[in-house]
């Protein structure tokens, strides 16, 4: 079995950095002294030096010319101008940056000073994706942005003054006093704004986030009580595709839309299981390996890694990411339920190609299963989900899982 091979790579850089902290939030972020900056940067920069040996000693590939980079967070927007080029100086220094490489950087509204954009610019950012999450005051506030609509509508001018207009807008489905009226005018001035990209995402509840947490405990705290239903929220989503449609942002994966050319180059890596490098805090990395370790040696195993999300034992005691190898049963796993995110689907022909056909037959009776329940389709060559199979992902992901799990058992000893 072949894994998904590469000669570029994508890397992606955890700024964990917050003016505040939104209710919803389940990233490891916060609120930290800006002294912290410089410190948290340099552990980068040793990181990413140390990240070739680190590699090649697992026996790992990693590639040496980038074609995306990710600064993601957290706000890296807050970083000083000084840092910014402190921290591109080291990618440049450690990877060749291919001329035409797709370069974002995440920035929260009103949180981007003139200094920092212009250090953006040199840095060679070509694409911004702004987390404004609602373009009603109101709710925005609520939930712990710190914008209105007219500074949104003001940083897009900006944005696009110095050449920068590949650009997303992030919006979120449910947020506490949302109501379907005021849904429908945040997606309406995202399109009126004529941005290339959109990401929508409904409201999740999990114990990692303020909002959360008081969600699960039937509390009233951060406006608990005014979040929208779950058949409310779904309503919201659909509507949400229907008029990006209409505007000529299709959707082609589940929370992400855009106009033809304008997709995430960056987050099409995680999608399609191409390698990519994660530093920072809390970051993960995929990377083709050949395990050193004879009890787990084979052609094609995968290295999975992930950075400690603790941001004082990072700055203060680094240590090697935590690792895992994946199996062929784990990637053919992944293969279905990262794939599946995508409208373009799975290609059973290509997961023939790459896994056993025992693998794939087990993955195809669950299709079936499914598409009998209305949330896949299969023409005999492609597997999607149905609109209603986007709505339960999680549920048709997990069926996958358990193919995962039930042919490692009947695979074993």
């Amino acid at each position: 079995m072949a894994a998904p091979s590469s000669k570029q790579l994508g890397l992606y850089i955890s700024i964990p950095f917050c003016r505040s902290k939104c209710t919803y939030c389940n990233f490891a972020s916060g609120v930290y002294p800006a002294a912290e900056h410089g410190r948290y940067i340099q552990s980068l920069v040793d990181e990413m030096r140390a990240a070739r040996s680190w590699s090649e000693n697992l026996g790992a590939s990693l590639p040496s010319r980038l074609d995306t980079i990710y600064l993601g967070g957290g706000t890296p927007s807050l970083l000083p101008p000084d840092l910014i080029a402190k921290l591109f100086d080291a990618i440049r220094a450690e990877f060749v940056v291919e001329p035409d490489a797709e370069i974002t950087v995440e920035c929260a509204p009103g949180q981007l000073a003139d200094a920092t954009l212009d250090a953006f610019a040199q840095a060679g950012v070509n694409r911004i994706s702004l987390g404004v999450q609602s373009f009603i005051d109101r709710e925005a506030h609520q939930s712990g942005r710190l914008h209105s609509r007219t500074t949104v509508l003001d940083d897009l001018k900006r944005l696009r003054s110095t050449g920068i207009t590949n650009l997303n807008i992030d919006l979120i489905a449910g947020l506490a006093g949302q109501t379907f009226a005021s849904w429908q005018e945040s997606v309406a001035v995202l399109i009126e704004t004529g941005i290339p990209h959109a990401s929508i995402y409904m409201l999740e509840v999990d114990d990692e986030s303020r909002l959360g947490r008081e969600l699960m405990a039937g509390g009233i705290r951060y406006h608990a009580e005014l979040v929208p239903t779950d058949d409310a929220m779904a309503r919201m989503y659909e509507t949400a595709i229907e008029s990006l449609l209409v505007a000529g942002l299709p959707q082609y994966e589940i929370s992400n839309f855009a106009r033809p050319g304008f997709e995430s180059r960056h987050n099409l890596r995680y999608w399609r299981r191409r390698p990519y490098l994660g530093i920072g805090l809390d970051a993960s990395s995929m990377l083709q390996a050949t395990p050193r370790s004879p009890e787990i040696r084979e052609s094609g195993y995968v290295l999975r890694s992930t950075t400690t999300a603790d941001l004082r034992l990072y700055m203060d005691a680094p240590q090697p990411p935590e690792t895992a190898w994946l199996s062929p049963e784990r990637q053919h796993e992944e293969a279905w339920f990262l794939g599946l995110r995508l409208n373009g689907g799975v290609s059973v022909s290509a997961l023939r190609r790459q896994f056993s056909n025992q693998m794939v037959a087990h993955a195809l009776d669950t299709v079936e299963l499914l598409a009998e329940r209305s949330l896949l389709t299969f023409d005999g060559e492609t597997v999607r989900l149905t609109p209603h199979g986007r709505l339960l992902s999680n549920d048709v992901f997990q069926e996958f899982l358990e193919i995962a799990n039930a042919h490692a058992s009947l695979t074993a000893g």
